[in-house]
């Protein structure tokens, strides 16, 4: 059986990373010729394409598993190289990419970089996506863990639950006088203008449905941005869910009113990482289970 080059591993990541064979190139500081003859190398061994060239380049479905590989290997490879060292070397930089929606990261997941065991040469790679979604990431290999409502785990990977964000309907008074004086019913929820972060975000309209007991189609402003997006509902443009922790200073204040006192949606979010022995990644592992147990449901 033929070994994989830990090389040509290193290249399919930095491609992927970068979205380009120059990218890799600059990356790397090899040539693109070298980056192509390295990319070809692996794919012969594998006996499949491994890479789509597109812009930009995606691994292809055989190339996730190797990505992944990649990703393992380097972060290994870099810890035993600190360790080997000694702690007076300085060691070297270690890259952790870690997936995380957005509200997660509008409001307790910061808290978790601040808390984390200060290790030089440790550097954090945030992505966002919807919490539906993140695990995608895991998948192809992008990412090293995620925070996300998906409870089945990812192949390789270990999964935690970390406890739900809550979320609460709210809009600004002159609205709810406008659109609610007969209160939260379907007539009213179906006209009035609603809030949405992106077209991946269906937790409002999971709400409604549970809500009135059928799927309702509001007309919809997209926000794809959580300061903008509390923005626009304190702007009285339309009404949405809003995090607790982020709800809270507009209800004290009386920017914004609770459309449904009692009512509320709670989404369990979870911690899914490699499974993998790794010191950086227990250590990051433990400090977000302690901090979303101090801030999540």
């Amino acid at each position: 059986m033929e070994a994989l080059d830990s090389a040509q591993l290193r290249t399919l990541a930095a491609v992927v990373a970068e979205g380009s064979f120059d990218g890799a190139a600059g990356l790397l500081h090899v040539t693109p010729s070298a980056i192509s003859q390295r990319i070809k190398a692996l794919e012969e061994t594998v006996g499949q394409v491994l890479v789509r060239r597109t812009r930009p380049c995606v691994a292809t479905e055989a190339g996730r598993p190797l990505l992944r590989l990649a990703g393992q290997l380097a972060l290994l490879e870099r810890e035993a190289l600190a360790e080997a060292r000694g702690p007076l070397s300085g060691g070297g930089r270690t890259r952790v990419a870690v997936v995380v929606n957005a509200d997660s990261l509008a409001t307790w997941f910061p808290g978790v970089l601040a808390r984390m065991p200060q290790r030089a040469g440790l550097f954090f790679d945030l992505r966002q996506d919807d919490q539906d979604h993140t695990t995608e990431l895991l998948r192809d290999g992008s990412v090293t863990a995620a925070v996300t409502a998906e409870r089945a785990a990812v192949q390789g990977c270990r999964v935690l639950p970390l406890g739900a964000m809550r979320y609460r309907p709210l809009a600004t008074p002159e609205f709810a006088a406008a659109h609610f004086a007969d209160g939260f019913v379907p007539s009213a929820l179906a006209g009035a203008p609603l809030i949405v972060f992106d077209r991946k975000d269906r937790v409002q309209h999971r709400f409604i449905e549970a809500v009135v007991g059928r799927p309702l189609e509001p007309p919809v402003h997209y926000v794809p941005s959580v300061p903008a997006f509390s923005e626009v509902i304190r702007l009285g443009l339309g009404w949405s869910l809003v995090p607790e922790q982020i709800a809270a200073a507009d209800l004290a204040a009386g920017r914004c009113v609770d459309l449904a006192p009692g009512r509320h949606l709670d989404v369990p979010l979870y911690w899914q990482h490699w499974r993998l022995e790794s010191d950086v990644l227990n250590a990051l592992t433990a400090t977000v289970r302690a901090v979303a147990a101090e801030t999540l449901r």
